[in-house]
């Protein structure tokens, strides 16, 4: 018998004796309103959020918010979209870009991300490069848990995404807390109510 075949034979008889795969049961949190506490949650982590009737609602406040800065729009139904002109521009072209408005699939109450598919984002640097991003997510698409949102997810049709909250902040061992490191200064996100 060769080593190899001496030190396989102890591994195969040591071997420990197989342990059951244990159940994995439980009961996720869920909220009685989803609304209300994605926007306490967001409003913990530093973001704002508004419930708003429609588009339209949005379009008068991004113009208040958004005033001679570089900005996408990515929602077609919004005035002003322009994402085709970003789509294929790399990040020193997209450097100066300020403001960043996105359409948001899912959005998750108990941690206030928000899950952003690729085709959303216009181009996968944009809601990461940019000062401020601004989300719109349906108030149907608002659920509980994480649980919840990953089983709404198509990852077929998706492919990447990224759950995303904000704004973006680090923080070192001496407790000195920056914002917006890496990523978006602030994010405000745009709940379309359900009640027309």
């Amino acid at each position: 018998m060769s080593s190899r075949e001496k030190i396989l034979a102890d591994i195969k008889r040591n071997k420990p004796a197989e342990v059951a795969i244990p159940s994995f049961e439980f009961t996720a949190t869920t909220y009685d309103n989803v609304v209300t506490k994605y926007m306490e949650t967001l409003l913990g982590i530093g973001g704002n959020c508004n419930v708003v009737k429609d588009l339209t609602e949005v379009n008068k406040i991004l113009s208040t918010l958004v005033k001679d800065q570089e900005v996408v729009i990515g929602i077609s139904e919004l005035g002003g979209y322009n994402a085709s002109e970003y789509a294929f521009k790399d990040a020193a072209a997209l450097e100066g870009v300020d403001t960043v408005v996105i359409e948001g699939n899912y959005a998750v109450a108990e941690n206030a991300s928000i899950w952003i598919p690729e085709k959303n984002m216009v181009n996968r640097m944009l809601p990461f490069i940019c000062q401020h991003l601004i989300i719109v997510v349906n108030e149907s698409d608002v659920v509980s848990n994480m649980h919840e949102a990953y089983a709404r997810i198509k990852v077929d049709e998706d492919g990447y995404g990224a759950f995303i909250a904000g704004p973006f902040k680090t923080a070192d061992i001496e407790q000195s807390l920056v914002i917006g490191a890496h990523g978006p200064l602030s994010l405000n996100v745009f709940i379309i109510s359900a009640d027309k």
